[in-house]
């Protein structure tokens, strides 16, 4: 096989400046040469020598006119606000569906061609295009999590390696604190649940990280989930590691599980919604007080219309034609959101399950609300309880 064109190109060069300075016999000696290994013939390889010497002058290409403009940047920063800033490959799929409720709602004002042009935008596009945007956003938090009395007896432990025989009803549970890196005195926190199989997650806030408060949220979102919890995946934290949980998933027929101490990962499903739902909702402020409490109560249930109907998660957790050598494909081009992975038809509930009169859900709609309204009530609710604290990033976006 000979050599590529710029192969060729790069030998002539090397060899152009040295065949100038030869004199007539060491000129056919660089012209045998140069034949010999390009497979040129002596004319045109002396031409090749002849503009390797020359020098070109180079002109800037113009560059050709950009495809996506101004306001269709703006109206993709906009929806992507909306959705709590998620990554292009997410929210890609979601936007011919978005930015069509948006219109419909009048909450985004664009014409038809700026629509056409945003709905075709590609993620790896969507990701360039709003890299300045999340450059600004670049926050960081604290952990909370503190050791509990480790049951290893009662509560076993599962890894990321167990999500492959995850089927709805299977959550992880966390977390988070709001003390704005002052951690003395009491602050609020929210738990974050997650379901592993459909990514169906609901927040809850509460005053702090006593048990009561931490099995009271449970309870209130073990009733609104679409379908029933059959398993309990958490941290070691000591407000998930205790008798008084244990005994909640026991009594409910519940499995109760944990992940390894200082493995983040065993629980990436939750943890990633704590900044993808919770950090880019309510910021890294402190909220102590109890309007604000009742304040982030309200925002948990509007955003859990945007999070679950709306946001396409990244990731299937499923067997089959996914796993080839024990590795896990991701599928890029079908990301449905939380509601389209929940199953449409009625479940049946356990025999002797104690709430079981819980578990009478519907089937999983779509809701008719305006997203857009969803979150402009939200940031309503934002301000009021700000106090004079700087917005967070979810509503300094759209300002």
């Amino acid at each position: 096989m000979g050599l590529t064109m710029s192969q060729r190109k790069a030998v002539t060069k090397t060899v152009a400046t040295r065949y100038r300075r030869a004199d007539k016999s060491g000129k056919g000696r660089i012209l045998d040469e140069l034949c010999a290994t390009t497979g040129w013939h002596r004319n045109h390889a002396r031409k090749a020598l002849a503009q390797a010497c020359t020098p070109r002058i180079v002109r800037p290409r113009v560059p050709r006119p950009p495809k996506y403009g101004p306001k269709v940047v703006a109206a993709l920063i906009f929806c992507w606000a909306v959705l709590g800033m998620p990554a292009g490959k997410r929210l890609a799929p979601i936007l011919p569906e978005l930015v069509g409720v948006l219109r419909r709602f009048d909450e985004l004002d664009i014409d038809d061609g700026t629509a056409a042009l945003l709905v075709s935008m590609s993620a790896a596009t969507i990701d360039r295009r709003l890299a300045p945007e999340r450059k600004k956003h670049e926050l960081r938090g604290r952990s909370h999590t503190k050791p509990g009395s480790l049951l290893e007896s009662q509560i076993p432990i599962r890894t990321w390696a167990d999500w492959d025989d995850a089927k709805p009803g299977f959550v992880e549970v966390d977390l988070v604190g709001h003390d704005c890196g002052n951690a003395a005195g009491e602050h609020a926190y929210t738990l974050t649940v997650t379901d592993i199989a459909t990514g169906w997650t609901e927040n809850r806030s509460v005053r702090n990280k006593a048990r009561k408060w931490v099995i009271a949220a449970l309870d209130e979102i073990a009733k609104i989930m679409p379908f029933p919890i059959l398993g309990v995946d958490s941290d070691n934290g000591s407000e998930f590691i205790n008798h008084h949980l244990l005994a909640w998933c026991e009594k409910r027929k519940i499995t109760f599980t944990r992940s390894r101490p200082g493995n983040s990962n065993d629980g990436c499903h939750v943890e990633q919604k704590n900044w993808a739902i919770v950090r880019t909702v309510v910021g890294y402020h402190r909220y102590d007080s109890e309007a604000e409490l009742l304040l982030r109560g309200k925002i948990w249930v509007l955003q859990s219309q945007l999070a679950n109907y709306f946001c396409p998660q990244q990731k299937l957790v499923s067997k089959g034609p996914q796993r080839r050598e024990g590795r896990q494909e991701v599928r890029h081009g079908d990301h449905p959101t939380p509601s389209r992975r929940t199953p449409q038809s009625g479940r049946e509930t356990r025999q002797g399950d104690p709430c079981r009169h819980l578990h009478r859900h519907q089937p999983c709609r779509r809701p008719t609300a305006d997203p857009g309204a969803d979150h402009g009530a939200a940031d309503a609710h934002h301000q009021q309880g700000w106090a004079g604290q700087t917005p967070p990033l979810h509503a300094r976006t759209l300002e």
